[in-house]
């Protein structure tokens, strides 16, 4: 069922500190500057500092391929039923680059000064087609919602309480919202960090991520909000964002819990003034 080839790393203080690469669970191995790069942090930091980090090749039955699963804890913390976020990547991206903005160092941080309570991230390789079945047999909304609730408990951990998306992940996460809802499984927070909502067709079209335009209509946050039920929503963008006409738009229609557009771009630099805000937020609603 999983392709067990796992990948224990560390990290913190805005860098990487490698403690091996695992083939199977055992054997150490020089940690590739490839890696390191592809999380967005580089060098030596102290151990304590460190989130644990463990990358595993799976299975997806709903993608029809192996995808990475990756997925972020605080050290020194028990994970058994660690409450658990799902963190959607962007465009062009995968479960290796979907945290932002020294995500990892500053969720160790919170953890670590009492100001959250201990929970943990988790990510997966989802195409890049706004996180639905664009493709006939490439379902990764399916795959969320079927197969990582799975893959969390065959490791010990809780089931997802949350969800973080990043530009297009941002639309994904609202997407995921909706289908909780409508499932009558509702999220206890959803993040939105500069979410990729676009308000032509013809701008999303040259995604080639929907069949045509009513298929995007159908899914376009913008055209649902009440699909989302009451899971309390935090949107983080930059004013000088290319998506900020969308994200105002969504702001006044969804009334969300948080609604913060500050100075700057659709970029990791503002990703990394957002992330604390972040993290505290998803933190107040973590399930005791």
């Amino acid at each position: 069922m999983v392709g067990r080839r796992a990948v224990l790393t560390a990290l913190g203080g805005g860098a990487l500190a490698a403690v091996g690469v695992t083939a199977g669970l055992h054997t150490n191995a020089p940690f590739g500057e490839g890696l390191r790069h592809a999380l967005g942090v580089a060098g030596q930091v102290p151990a304590v500092q460190r989130a644990v980090i463990r990358v595993e090749r799976v299975r997806s039955r709903c993608r029809g391929r192996d995808v990475d699963l990756l997925t972020m804890v605080p050290p020194g913390v028990p994970t058994g039923g660690l409450p658990m976020s799902l963190l959607l990547h962007g465009r062009f991206g995968t479960a290796r680059t979907a945290a932002v903005g020294r995500m990892p160092e500053l969720l160790v941080t919170a953890v670590h000064r009492g100001s959250v309570p201990p929970f943990g991230f988790v990510a997966v390789d989802g195409g890049d087609h706004y996180w639905h079945e664009n493709v006939p047999g490439d379902d990764p909304l399916g795959m969320l919602l079927e197969e990582v609730p799975a893959w969390l408990a065959e490791r010990g951990f809780g089931a997802p309480f949350a969800c973080t998306g990043v530009s297009m992940g941002g639309f994904g996460a609202l997407l995921y919202t909706r289908r909780r809802h409508e499932r009558r499984e509702p999220l206890r927070a959803v993040a939105t960090i500069a979410p990729a909502l676009i308000t032509s067709w013809r701008e999303m079209a040259k995604r080639r991520a929907f069949r045509d335009e009513r298929q995007w209509a159908s899914l376009d946050p913008l055209r649902n909000l009440d699909g989302l039920g009451d899971a309390p929503v935090g949107v983080w963008a930059g004013d000088r964002d290319h998506f900020i006409e969308g994200t105002r738009r969504f702001i006044a229609g969804a009334r969300p819990a948080v609604a913060s557009i500050t100075p700057g771009g659709h970029d990791d630099t503002h990703y990394r003034k957002v992330v604390p805000d972040v993290i505290r937020f998803l933190g107040r609603r973590v399930p005791r």
